[in-house]
């Protein structure tokens, strides 16, 4: 089996580094696959699940905010805002906080504040996407 060492780093911690058989991220255009060996890139990294198998064929899945895939001499780097499992999302906060945001909408604001809003929405909407996907 042929591994590429994987890097998912969160502004906060250091989420997993080791060897990796094989990642999902999602892309602007898409789901995206990456194996060793993959051409070199970068990419940007939207909300939305991420997976990856490690060598002993454990399949690990992840919410992710926004960030950047980098891809190198088999070398790969997925750095994002946040990044969490299934276990660590809790649900009432996540519903919460989309309430919160889709409130801000609503709200005369900037444009940046605007933004700032629906980048919320779309975070927590994930993380209660993940979350569901765990119970089933």
């Amino acid at each position: 089996m042929n591994t590429f060492s994987l890097h998912i780093l969160a502004a906060e911690r250091s989420f997993y580094e080791g060897d990796c058989l094989s990642l999902v991220v999602p892309l602007t255009d898409g789901l995206y696959g990456i194996q060793s060996n993959h051409r070199n890139m970068v990419a940007a990294i939207v909300p939305g699940i991420m997976e990856y198998s490690l060598p002993n064929e454990e399949r690990v899945e992840a919410c992710v905010s926004q960030g950047i895939l980098i891809v190198a001499d088999n070398d790969v780097k997925v750095l994002v805002d946040t990044v969490e499992t299934p276990d660590e999302i809790d649900e009432n906060r996540a519903r919460l906080a989309a309430e919160e945001a889709k409130e801000a909408l609503l709200q005369k604001q900037s444009i940046q504040e605007y933004k700032s809003a629906q980048m919320r929405i779309a975070r927590e909407m994930n993380r209660l996407k993940v979350k569901g996907r765990k119970r089933e």
